[in-house]
């Protein structure tokens, strides 16, 4: 596959990888600061552009790789739809839910294929995790957690777009916790309510959250809390806790780590203790989830079906940040 790059920050290095190791091609890019963008082409390959609109208008360009900041989302959505051209957008799919909604819309009017970048789905334990669950071997879903006690620096947050409101959509629930938000809504299902509270620039100068706690209450009647921040020294290693009337299962980072399960005779659990975690460095993520993902993007453009996460899934993880944020604003 041929592809597109929109966006030549920290996290396209890590696709452009990616890209390398299963062997598409980046044939062009862009970036507003035309000399970091100079320099990516120069080290991964392909065209620089001096805009979004030509990347997207590039006869050989099969998807565009959305790898801004989440306010610029809409407008290249639209610009691939008017072209024909399949489209994945880096996490979260939007800062709010209404565009994001239309980004889906405009998406399926035209045609095109809408993914968003949620790797952790792709891990071996997550993967794992979803077919157990389908077959009950952890039985009844009662608990099911996220825990993403991260530390960012002072630098992290330098630019006053970081943590911001318009730019990022908010702070460590949106930015960071987004992965695990989708992992459990995708694990355990739609959100029926939520309580929550957050402190705002508890640690960093920033106007957002960079501590929030929510308890969740599941439409199938399992109860569960997430807790999100870049504010906790160190930083942890993320978890996402599982917990069933048959047994226990725990993801740390990008691995399962634990599976208790009464008389469980089922296929053997990918089970390892070797984590690769963001916990203090964005950058400490493995690419092998990225490769998968942008297999079955690409699977999905050639035979016109749906990515393993579309438009619309994105839009699910969306709903649950957002809900969350307006719950904490109401008790302001």
């Amino acid at each position: 596959m041929r592809v597109g790059m929109i966006g030549t920050g920290a996290i396209s290095h890590k696709h452009a990888q990616a890209y390398r190791n299963i062997g598409f091609e980046i044939v062009a890019c862009t970036n507003t600061n035309q000399e970091k963008g100079r320099k990516f082409a120069e080290e991964y390959g392909g065209e620089f552009l001096p805009s979004y609109e030509e990347v997207c208008a590039h006869p050989k360009v099969e998807f565009v790789d959305l790898c801004t900041f989440p306010d610029f989302r809409l407008q290249p959505v639209k610009v691939c739809a008017a072209y024909g051209k399949h489209i994945q957008v880096q996490k979260p799919i939007s800062t709010n839910l209404a565009t994001a909604r239309e980004m889906v819309e405009i998406a399926r009017a035209a045609e095109i294929t809408l993914g968003v970048v949620s790797q952790r789905r792709f891990d071996d334990g997550s993967l794992f995790l979803k077919q157990a669950i389908g077959t009950g071997r952890l039985g009844k879903l009662i608990q099911a957690d996220a825990y993403v006690k991260w530390h960012r620096s002072d630098e992290y947050y330098s630019r006053p777009i970081k943590g911001s409101w318009e730019v990022e959509g908010g702070g460590a629930l949106i930015n960071q916790a987004i992965h695990q938000v989708d992992i459990l809504r995708w694990l355990a299902g739609p959100v029926k309510d939520i309580q929550a509270m957050w402190q705002l620039g508890a640690l960093h100068k920033i106007e957002s959250e960079d501590v929030v706690n929510a308890l969740l209450r599941y439409e199938n009647g399992a109860t569960g809390v997430i807790q999100a921040s870049t504010a906790m020294w160190p930083g942890s290693p993320e978890r996402v806790e599982l917990h069933g009337t048959k047994g226990t299962a725990i993801m740390t980072a990008n691995k399962l780590t634990t599976w208790d399960v009464l008389d469980d005779d089922g296929e053997p659990p990918p089970l390892d203790q070797n984590v690769a975690s963001g916990a203090s460095d964005p950058m400490a993520i493995s690419l092998e989830p990225f490769e998968r993902q942008f297999l079955d993007f690409a699977d999905a453009i050639r035979n016109k079906r749906k990515p393993m996460v579309a438009g619309e899934e994105g839009c699910d993880a969306l709903e649950i940040v957002e809900r969350i944020y307006n719950v904490c604003r109401s008790q302001a």
